[in-house]
């Protein structure tokens, strides 16, 4: 077999191919940024006008830390590159810690981030110097991100039952693979970190440009722009959210969102006023923390991240209003307080703190017959073909490893085949991602109808599940692995409804 694995540092052959990617999200990032390693021309086109440090915490398995870290045979610490200082490359947002970024300076050997074999160098820092540029495939994106991310070695989950506040379960935190990182972090500040990159890589990123039409014909496919421009290229990702305009030409119909009965109250906010009280203080004076409060059809998440210099809390309630209105609007404390009436009085306490909250529809939509256009030449990927929910703990990391598989699938089949090189994407991923998304509904009950007499006997039937058949995967190698067989059945049958190859589950 051979594999299409680019090596650090190595410029991938050219492979002809233009893709274009709707959506700046963490998806589209990750499928650009995996084209470029993989030797496509790509271009990125996204609505927003300017990067914003928007929204809250957000989660990355260790199946996506795997490909943020991934090593391919460069050592990173190169004296030749330490004349830069760290703080420029990880000054996305100015909120990370300056304790932070020392921490991660001042560490004797950054052979956790090489691969087994490979020689590391010792390197000492007691200054703000030293650390490469950030690199995709030598780790230093998910250094990086690893700065800015809750740190749970010490303390792991406390789970605590929602009107006593007693503690009923204490899940510590897995040993993690120095390979496969995993991320709990300010989306902002996460997305910030990859969007540099991308920038960093020449990658066009036309921001402010909003696609509102798709088309193909059986030579290429692309986007018509709000101002009515016309690009076009071999293939186009549509990766623009659940609401992607894409889903209409891929479908053949407009297929609208239902809501799935919950929404989410989501606050994120500094230590000041937790510090302040003597019922909060402690969550914030001993590093970082992750608590949960779990009741009937309600649960309570609240973190203290960045060395409990930050806080962030989410509130899962019902939720019965259409799904027409604003997906996302302003909370209100009142109502928050409504739902935690008769909870443990720590939960109050917590929100009181904050300045202001969202509430946030969790918008669910059924399984997609298909992810890719009639022609071959579009495809949906991350939430635009499947969106999760949160209790999954892995709609950003499973719209990672779509980006990934689709970069090696076009490589693999090359620019005469991208329809079935598409396809064969879909093929890929389809029945992995129907498994993983029924996880978050699966979690969800099991917090929402808790058995406490269950609970009482084992604990450990309330952990939050980590399952290796989701995290274990490295997503570039099975796709390199099942990719011939999958392409050759996609090329003689055109097929579009998604079968898995085994490994993937």
């Amino acid at each position: 077999m051979s594999l299409s694995i680019v090596a650090d540092g190595a410029k991938p052959s050219p492979s002809g191919i233009k893709v274009i990617v709707v959506g700046a999200g963490f998806g589209g990032l990750t499928a650009a940024i995996e084209c470029v390693r993989q030797g496509h021309s790509v271009s990125i086109y996204e609505s927003f006008p300017e990067l914003k440090s928007l929204g809250d915490i957000i989660s990355f398995g260790s199946n996506a830390g795997r490909i943020f870290n991934r090593v391919c045979g460069r050592n990173p610490i190169d004296p030749a590159w330490n004349k830069q200082p760290l703080r420029k490359y990880l000054n996305v947002f100015p909120t990370i810690p300056q304790s932070r970024v020392y921490e991660l300076a001042r560490v004797s050997s950054f052979s956790h981030l090489l691969h087994p074999g490979i020689p590391s160098r010792r390197f000492k820092c007691d200054k703000l110097t030293s650390l490469p540029p950030i690199k995709w495939s030598d780790g230093k994106v998910a250094a990086a991100m690893r700065a800015v991310s809750i740190d749970l070695r010490q303390y792991g989950f406390k789970i605590h039952k929602y009107d006593t506040g007693e503690v009923v379960a204490h899940q510590k935190n897995h040993d993690q693979d120095p390979l496969a990182p995993t991320f709990n972090g300010h989306r902002g500040e996460l997305h910030g970190i990859v969007f540099n990159h991308a920038k960093e890589l020449g990658i066009p990123i036309h921001l402010g440009r909003k696609a509102v039409r798709y088309f193909e014909n059986e030579k290429e496919a692309g986007i018509e722009l709000d101002n009515g421009e016309i690009v076009t290229a071999d293939m186009v990702v549509g990766s623009d959210g659940v609401r992607s305009i894409a889903r209409t030409l891929v479908l053949g119909y407009e297929d609208k969102p239902k809501s799935s009965g919950y929404a989410v109250y989501r606050a994120w906010f500094s230590n000041k006023d937790m510090i302040a009280d003597p019922r909060t203080a402690d969550f914030c004076n001993n590093g970082d923390t992750f608590n949960g409060w779990i009741g009937p059809d309600v649960h309570f998440l609240f973190s203290t991240i960045k060395n409990g210099s930050d806080c962030c809390w989410v509130l899962t309630h019902r939720d019965d209003h259409d799904i027409d209105e604003s997906w996302s609007f302003p909370g209100k404390l009142e109502d928050v307080y409504k739902v935690l009436e008769g909870w443990d009085p720590m939960c109050r306490a917590i929100v009181e703190k904050t300045p202001s909250v969202v509430d946030w529809k969790l918008v669910y939509r059924d399984p997609l017959p298909t992810w890719v256009s009639k022609q071959g030449r579009i495809a949906l990927l991350g939430d635009a073909a499947h969106p999760f929910l949160p209790t999954s703990a892995q709609g950003a990391t499973q719209a990672v490893e779509d980006g990934v598989t689709l970069a090696i699938t076009l490589k693999r089949a090359g620019k005469a085949n991208v329809p079935a090189a598409v396809r064969t994407y879909q093929e890929i991923r389809y029945d992995r991602v129907k498994a993983v998304q029924k996880t978050g509904e699966t979690t969800r009950d099991m917090w929402h109808k808790t058995d406490w007499d269950k609970v009482k006997k084992d604990p450990k039937s309330i952990q939050f599940p980590r399952e290796d058949w989701i995290l274990k995967l490295d997503a570039e190698r099975h796709a390199e692995e099942v990719f011939e067989e999958t392409f050759q059945k996609c090329l003689t049958s055109g097929k579009q409804n998604g079968t898995v190859a085994p490994a993937a589950l």
